[in-house]
């Protein structure tokens, strides 16, 4: 019927150091790094919005 003490625990601790191992390969990105993802972010942020501005404007006259 479900899982027992043993195997609640035996899964806690495999999920646990499977975590563990994706954190250890973590880094701090360099300031380059940082920039070049806060530009690429930013750059489609604009492109999404001039993408929704365009097809609201398109569509606006036709249900006016």
């Amino acid at each position: 019927m479900g899982l027992d003490f043993n195997q609640l625990k035996e899964k806690t601790k495999s999920e646990f150091f499977r975590y563990a191992r994706v954190w250890n390969l973590l880094k701090k990105p360099s300031m380059k790094e940082f920039k070049t993802i806060a530009g690429v972010s930013a750059l489609g942020v604009l492109i999404i919005g001039a993408i929704g501005f365009i097809i609201s404007t398109i569509i606006r006259p036709f249900f006016q």
